[in-house]
């Protein structure tokens, strides 16, 4: 789908990076992701393979394990995952900006050594540990305390809402220190004390695990501490680098949604015509049309300013507050373009409107993506 033709505005590597991952995606995912979905599984060996086309970490360079891409192709890939699910979407978008990028930007040479090639190549899960039980919009205010013991740290406290924590390897959480500092430290399997009970019910992402990281005085040697960074700074710049890739992921599951109401309301035939001939659905098509090519546009635009090292924060979050509220809407106006097929697992519109309800609250709420907006504007916080 692409009515403004920015196709054109795309290089040949872009191009062929975008290809490669819609390839990948229409052969491995789009065949099996309803079955997976409707179990309450993730894809087995999904990292590996995400590892094994450049999806992992793609902004990072060789050196580390990364291809050296640009934030544009990063945007295609995340794009195209999230036509076939957010769930896959989701599991590249942690990997790559929530515990890559941490590492790089905040890491040692050891660090990044150690973690980032096993990470590009799925080799090594990683999780990112910010939300809390009683802080998800507020940060801040996080109680997971960090406490000088030795030639360490003692880790304590609990966060949640964290994907893939019950499988990974590893994972980035924020602490708060003796200092009241934001620390960054890097806690492994196995350390003693570390666990990962699974979140269970899910009606949204059901393809992938989520869980909660438990830190019962769990020791953190001080090679896993980032030393790069003692601030806010350290979270919210991952989240800037997620938001933006969400930006453009939110697109792919709107495009899934809309081929797949077009191409059923050229085919479903009601009162001796397709109902495609019918002005309501000539609507819906129409404003599904505009409103995905607006978004392009945004992510497109956002893309470059980021290759540019311009972009915002609050241009981030207002392309993923739009983007993200015009993919649900799409999906719920294709739902009812298929009438009571629409919930059914044999299309995958009501799969993409329910993960969309996650997509629209994590990483910044619809509602405070809005005031980051409003703040930008203003120059007045209204938190």
């Amino acid at each position: 789908m692409d009515y403004y033709q920015i196709e054109e505005l795309l290089s040949p590597e872009q191009l062929l990076v975008r290809d490669a991952i819609r390839e990948f995606v229409k052969s491995e995912i789009v065949p099996v992701i309803d079955q997976y979905a409707q179990e309450h599984k993730e894809i087995p060996g999904l990292m590996k393979k995400l590892g094994a086309i450049g999806a992992l970490g793609p902004f990072i360079p060789e050196e580390y394990g990364g291809v050296g891409l640009d934030y544009m192709s990063y945007g295609l890939i995340m794009q195209e995952l999230e036509f076939g699910d957010s769930a896959i979407r989701s599991a590249a978008s942690v990997q790559s900006s929530l515990v890559m990028f941490p590492i790089y930007k905040f890491g040692s040479e050891e660090q990044k050594h150690r973690f980032l090639p096993r990470l590009a190549s799925g080799d090594l899960i990683g999780a990112f540990g910010l939300t809390e039980p009683n802080h998800g919009s507020d940060p801040a205010s996080m109680e997971t305390k960090l406490v000088k013991d030795g030639d360490g740290y003692r880790l304590s406290g609990s966060k949640m809402w964290i994907t893939n924590a019950p499988i990974c390897d590893i994972a980035v959480v924020w602490a708060r220190d003796e200092d009241k500092k934001i620390r960054g430290v890097i806690v492994e399997r196995g350390f003693e004390g570390f666990s990962t009970p699974e979140t269970l019910n899910k009606w949204s992402l059901r393809a992938s695990k989520t869980g909660e990281l438990v830190f019962d005085q769990v020791f953190i040697p001080q090679e896993n501490v980032l030393p790069e960074v003692s601030s806010m700074k350290g979270p919210l710049s991952c989240l800037n680098s997620a938001r933006y890739g969400i930006s453009w992921g939110a697109i792919g599951a709107a495009v899934d949604c809309y081929e797949t109401a077009l191409k059923y309301a050229k085919e479903r035939k009601q009162f001796g015509k397709p109902i495609a001939s019918f002005q309501l659905q000539q609507k819906k098509l129409a404003e599904m049309v505009t409103e995905i090519s607006k978004a392009q546009l945004l992510s497109w635009r956002l893309g470059q300013l980021k290759n540019e090292d311009r972009a915002t924060p609050a241009q981030i979050s207002m392309a993923k507050r739009n983007n993200v509220n015009m993919a649900l809407q799409v999906a719920r106006e294709a739902r009812q373009i298929l009438g009571a097929m629409g919930i059914v697992g044999d299309y995958p519109i009501m799969r993409h409107m329910m993960n969309l309800e996650s997509v629209i609250t994590y990483e910044g709420t619809h509602d405070v993506h809005l005031l980051i907006t409003g703040n930008d504007i203003t120059g007045i916080n209204a938190f």
